[in-house]
């Protein structure tokens, strides 16, 4: 699958802010992106979901999201009942503009967040709303005259969501992890019950696939194969621990195409069937 690179692929002038009306009537599924500035997108139709290092983070159009530079996987779909496009207006910004709004306003930055999560979900309101048909409005003017007015529309932006959220997503966000080995770890962990393929999780790891199954191999002294496979045996025990819950219910959620693989495997790893399981 081809790699999007964002904003460049968006032909847009490489300044500290950009602004862009994204329209399509093409749903993406796990579409591979690597976003080279931090990104703002205000969903206006359609329905999203990020898969990064950290977390997946899925919204409607009643939400926006804030997303660190990095690499992570896009899901965008459309939903009929709203239009026939997706569309989402999306506001780039790079670090150094973050670091000179905190030194401008003289914001405490804590260097070990609590908080240290990659793609922040916020809630709109009649300020939020107004602010996008504001930008709406400035992504139809020159890319130099864009680039003046983005400056306080950031700082508006970011003003009213300290005042409203807090400062913690800000500390979270200009977090970097300098260790390789806890990100590596840290894609593992959050998407262990995800269907990624070996290639979608390299990516997000920032490795080629070869590395990926030599890191992996190191950190679990197993393949992704097996260990995938024992953490959705686990996972699928602890569902039918609700008595309610069926095999049929649960094996394409674990990632089983049918249930006799299914069944198979469970009783291969824990002694009996499913049904068995439930009424031990």
């Amino acid at each position: 699958m081809e790699i999007i690179n964002l904003p460049e692929d968006l032909s847009l002038k490489n300044d500290l802010f950009a602004v862009y009306d994204y329209t399509t009537s093409k749903e993406s599924l796990k579409q591979m992106v690597t976003l080279q500035k931090n990104t703002f997108s205000f969903l206006i139709n359609g329905s999203k979901e990020v898969f990064s290092n950290k977390q997946n983070v899925s919204i409607q159009n009643d939400y926006f999201l804030l997303m660190k530079k990095g690499r992570c996987l896009m899901t965008e779909k459309i939903i009929s009942s709203d239009s026939d496009t997706y569309r989402s207006i999306l506001f780039f910004f790079s670090n150094e503009t973050i670091l000179n709004f905190i030194k401008n306003k003289k914001i405490s930055f804590n260097k070990n967040p609590e908080l240290k999560s990659s793609v922040f979900s916020f809630s709109y309101d009649a300020f939020i709303r107004s602010f996008v048909s504001s930008l709406i409005e400035i992504s139809k003017l020159s890319s130099d005259l864009q680039s003046s007015l983005l400056v306080s529309k950031f700082d508006e932006l970011l003003t009213y969501l300290i005042t409203v959220n807090g400062s913690g997503f800000i500390d979270s966000l200009l977090y970097e992890l300098h260790n390789e080995n806890q990100h590596f770890i840290e894609v593992i962990e959050t998407n262990k019950l995800n269907k990624l393929t070996l290639k979608e999780l390299s990516f997000l790891s920032n490795m080629s696939l070869s590395s990926f199954k030599r890191e992996f191999q190191k950190h679990f002294q197993t393949s992704p194969s097996k260990w995938f496979l024992e953490q959705r045996l686990e996972h699928s025990a602890i569902l039918l621990q609700d008595k309610s819950v069926r095999p049929t219910d649960i094996f394409e959620e674990i990632g089983y195409e049918n249930l006799s693989n299914f069944i198979q495997a469970f009783k291969l790893k824990f002694g009996m069937t499913p049904k068995q399981y439930q009424s031990s």
